[in-house]
């Protein structure tokens, strides 16, 4: 369990500094961060890069940050914490897959980081029979 909680927090750090460092980019230079032009945004309704700079800043950025705290302080809660960010990461790469009307392998790396992380959580989560999984533990055990 060790290892799998080290793996979570390493790939919490990689996508929360990752996306702290896009999101400022998105923040800070709305019409191209790091070269991409509003042009990948005509199937979306965002005009620029700043609403999603700050969607990828604070939630996955910040959020995988926090994620990484909790799970090095092994605060009580951090299977949710890590959940929570782990889909939030899988949510946000599908979505931008279907605005942006294009798949890279960027989205395919991150989503598969994301899938990762939110086993991993759940496995925390049935390690230390917190809610939902208790219920199904105790559904298999009858």
């Amino acid at each position: 369990m060790k290892k799998l909680k080290s793996l979570l927090l390493v790939l919490h750090v990689f996508v929360g500094v990752g996306a702290l460092a896009g999101g400022l980019a998105a923040i800070t230079n709305p019409d191209n961060p790091m070269g991409v032009t509003v042009e990948a945004l005509e199937n979306s309704p965002f005009n620029n890069f700043l609403i999603p700079g700050i969607i990828l800043f604070t939630i996955i950025g910040v959020g995988n940050i926090v994620s990484a705290i909790t799970l090095r302080l092994d605060f009580k809660l951090q299977g949710y914490v890590s959940s929570i960010f782990s889909w939030a990461l899988v949510i946000w790469i599908v979505v931008q897959c279907i605005m942006l009307n294009d798949i890279v392998s960027l989205h395919v790396i991150f989503f598969v980081i994301g899938l990762v992380q939110a086993v991993i959580s759940a496995t925390i989560l049935f390690k230390k029979r917190q809610f939902p999984t208790n219920l199904v533990l105790n559904y298999l055990r009858k």
